[in-house]
């Protein structure tokens, strides 16, 4: 008896040896009708599926902004404990990709394969941690900066937990690469020539910009003399490219928007008795004196009240300061609300001055707070804490203390 094997030929190294080589050709070709001795069969394409069902699931990389989700929910919940939640777009991207992979070893799944995909799946601390990993060994920079810690072959080395350098206050781009083709040595040169240019009495703008988003990632390094952010325009593009936020607009439109309420709220703390209540009151009063209420003077109020409302006060940071005394030691010095002169100082030395209005005063030193990687004031943290969050929308996953939980409660009830 004679038995024919058919198989695919894919390398000619794979033919047995006395092996009998049968060609057979495609039903499309026609020259095959001629000869009796060749058999003809359609073409079998080589299988999709060259793989088994695994031990262990692979779970797929997903979109880049899911996986940018999944990372900070990793961290909120390492934190707090507090658990993520997906937009429908974001689950439907990760079920898709989650189903081509499935599809990749069988088309009819048991339940057993279903369950171990979906343990794989949320497994994603762990994903999570194998996909940083990669990034490390790739030279990504923003967990590269974290490599060394103490394992079983380094065991005196820092816990793997201690000293972290990553995002604390929802920042996209913590800790970027140098531009490809840029060294350290090369963006320490064009420092430089901001620090040449800012002190020309004409000064080049763009060339200014252009060489500060050039040096943006060794800034984000180290903290050097960078002139640049003495120029307003310069504070809000950092802060942009810090959090892809827009300084200003973000800030003016949301304070806009809460200030009746706030205003209603501290009206209605001012009716009571306390300290508190005293001094919304004076600040109230002193408002309720004036003729005409612009814009700038409602924003002035909201600003300086937020502090009292939640019980915060630093006589140091919102300071009345005499010229001919000594210059003020903290970050921000105001007089009351038809204001004379308004400037920001940081370590003793004036970063901005002569600002118009104190709510621009305010919005730009909250932009210097994350350009020069300020920590918030300890007397006032529920104060900025509450811009960050509310105003700005830089949510960092962590939880809202109660007085600012019960304060973003009483706005959003009505809107």
């Amino acid at each position: 008896m004679q038995i024919l094997i058919l198989s695919c030929l894919i390398d000619i190294q794979e033919l047995p040896e006395k092996g009998t080589l049968k060609i057979v050709r495609s039903e499309s070709d026609a020259s095959s009708l001629a000869s009796s001795d060749t058999e003809i069969l359609p073409h079998v394409p080589v299988s999709e599926r060259q793989k088994t069902w695994p031990d262990i699931f692979p779970v797929p990389t997903f979109s880049y902004e899911v996986e940018h989700v999944l990372e900070k929910g990793n961290i909120a919940y390492d934190r707090s404990g507090k658990t993520l939640k997906l937009s429908r777009a974001q689950q439907h991207n990760i079920l898709e990709s989650m189903a081509s992979v499935i599809h990749g070893f069988k088309p009819y799944q048991s339940d057993g394969d279903v369950g171990m995909a979906a343990e794989a799946l949320i497994s994603l601390k762990f994903k999570m941690g194998n996909y940083r990993t990669k990034l490390a060994r790739s030279g990504c920079l923003e967990v590269s900066v974290n490599k060394g810690k103490r394992s079983k072959n380094n065991p005196d080395k820092d816990p793997p937990h201690s000293n972290i350098k990553r995002a604390r206050r929802a920042e996209v781009y913590f800790l970027p690469n140098f531009p490809k083709g840029r060294n350290q040595a090369s963006l320490e040169e064009m420092r430089l020539d901001i620090l040449h240019e800012v002190e020309k009495s004409e000064k080049n703008l763009l060339l200014i910009d252009n060489l500060m988003q050039m040096t943006f990632s060794l800034r984000r390094q180290e903290i050097v003399k960078w002139p640049a952010p003495q120029i307003e325009s310069q504070v809000c593009a950092e802060f942009h490219r810090i959090t892809n936020t827009n300084l200003r607009n973000q800030f003016y439109v949301e304070l806009d928007r809460h200030t009746p309420q706030l205003f209603a709220l501290y009206r209605q703390k001012a009716s009571h008795t306390g300290k508190v209540s005293e001094v919304l009151c004076d600040i109230l009063r002193i408002y309720d004196r004036e003729d005409m209420h612009d814009i700038n003077i409602k924003r002035t109020v909201v600003l300086r009240a937020l502090a009292v409302y939640l019980r915060e006060d630093d006589p140091q940071f919102f300071e009345t300061w005499n010229c001919k005394l000594k210059r003020p030691a903290w970050l921000m010095i105001v007089v009351c609300f038809n204001l004379a002169r308004t400037a920001v100082v940081v370590e003793d030395e004036f970063v901005l001055i002569d600002i118009p209005m104190f709510p621009e005063a305010f919005v730009l030193l909250f932009g210097l707070m994350y350009a020069l990687h300020l920590d918030y004031p300890r007397k006032l943290i529920h104060t900025f804490t509450f811009i960050q969050k509310m105003l700005m929308r830089l949510d960092d996953g962590k939880p809202l203390k109660p007085c600012l939980l019960n304060l973003k409660n009483e706005l959003l009830l009505t809107l």
